[in-house]
């Protein structure tokens, strides 16, 4: 029935089949284990499931008078929206939705794709993503790390009233299993006296009405581990490890590549890598008057690359994504259990409690937005309810 159900993508995808071997070694998509032998159909309906973002022209310029195309410059930038997108659709609808050619797709899809689309008044546009990133040194058009579009991404994410997401960002190689829970159970701002009681006396379905009558519970948490796997080339004690986190079922893959070249990396075969790249450059796409978005352009519909793992520049910053509790709790098993079971050198630390040495973690809020100074700008829109601009320097 898959097959009949989806021959026509297959068609358009027999491309792909020729691009992956014949193996018994089972091949890992975000947390999703696929047979080459016996499913290559489902792998590759997987792979084109996935939200595509590529470098595009012709978008109104950033700043108003910056660049009108982010080709030779935004690659990572790019990555980072694809891993943004995919915790968007896990939240919204669920790891196992499918994408199919010309069918209708639910209203959710469309929203989470109006929040990507090149124009400034999107919530995770080019725009809002190269202006957060002079905040953090970078002019815009320079060239981004994993590390400074996590940054970015984060400060986005506190405009975002819709998705309301917690996004956590790891200092040091470390990830803080008491700082998490602080953030994602922070209850909304306007609550004041219910702050203190929220995490105490959450109720049998793990939410809590605050003063306000909003309704504060776990915030669907994004979590991103910048690592340093080596020092010029990647640490080979690491493969193993780095392979465990695509098994995950939060996985959102990692952002990477080699160097002023970013990829966003969705899963493995045997010590290959399987990744999107951003490094084609396509036309801006507007919404539809009715809201929809023409997403032929959205989607991979031809091979996924393939690199060897040892290629991989050691400057990488994974994703994950919990969206309950209980998600959170089971990654923090699977670390304890697969990544931290090898005492020789760890990808990373998982801690109970915020190090002592550390300054306070304070979960971060949405700035006060002021109107005097050029330095913000306040700008509403459908996508997302409030949004904060870094004006051009």
């Amino acid at each position: 029935p898959v097959l009949s159900r989806y021959e026509n993508q297959i068609t358009i995808l027999s491309d792909y089949l020729e691009e992956f071997p014949e193996t018994d070694e089972p091949v890992w998509i975000l947390g999703r284990q696929h047979h080459l032998n016996t499913d290559k159909s489902k792998f590759l309906l997987d792979i084109s499931a996935r939200l595509w973002f590529t470098y595009r022209r012709k978008f109104s310029p950033i700043g108003g008078t910056g660049p009108s195309s982010d080709a030779g410059w935004g690659c990572m930038l790019r990555c980072g929206q694809m891993m943004l997108a995919q915790a968007l659709i896990c939240r919204h609808l669920g790891r196992d939705w499918q994408w199919e050619k010309h069918k209708k797709q639910p209203e959710e899809y469309h929203r989470i794709l109006r929040c990507f689309l090149d124009r400034k008044d999107c919530c995770y546009s080019i725009h809002q993503m190269a202006q957060m990133g002079v905040g953090e040194g970078k002019s815009i058009g320079e060239w981004f790390g994993p590390n400074t579009v996590a940054q970015v991404l984060k400060k986005l994410a506190l405009f975002d009233e819709w998705n309301s997401l917690a996004v956590y960002v790891s200092m040091d190689n470390t990830v803080v299993i008491e700082d998490i829970k602080k953030m994602c159970w922070s209850p909304p701002q306007s609550s004041g006296a219910a702050q203190s009681s929220a995490h105490l006396h959450r109720g049998a379905l793990g939410r809590n009405k605050s003063a306000a009558g909003l309704c504060s519970g776990w915030k669907p948490l994004l979590l991103i581990i910048p690592l340093r796997l080596g020092i010029n080339h990647i640490n080979p004690v690491y493969i193993d490890a780095f392979k465990e986190c695509f098994k995950m079922p939060q996985s959102l893959g990692a952002l990477g590549g080699k160097p002023n070249n970013a990829y966003y990396f969705i899963g493995f075969l045997g010590n290959e890598l399987i990744y999107l790249d951003p490094h084609t450059t396509q036309s801006f796409v507007d919404s539809e008057e009715n809201g929809t978005v023409d997403d032929q352009s959205f989607h991979c519909q031809q091979a996924p690359h393939r690199m060897k793992i040892m290629n991989l520049d050691p400057s990488v910053a994974l994703g994950f994504f919990c969206k309950e509790e209980c998600d959170f709790d089971n990654w923090c098993s699977l670390v304890q259990k697969e990544i931290l079971k090898q005492q020789s050198l760890r990808m990373f630390e998982l801690v109970q409690k915020h190090p002592p040495h550390w300054p306070p973690f304070i979960p971060p809020a949405k700035p006060e937005v002021t109107t005097t100074g050029a330095g913000a700008v306040l700008t509403d829109s459908l996508m997302c309810s409030r949004m904060f601009l870094i004006s051009k320097q």
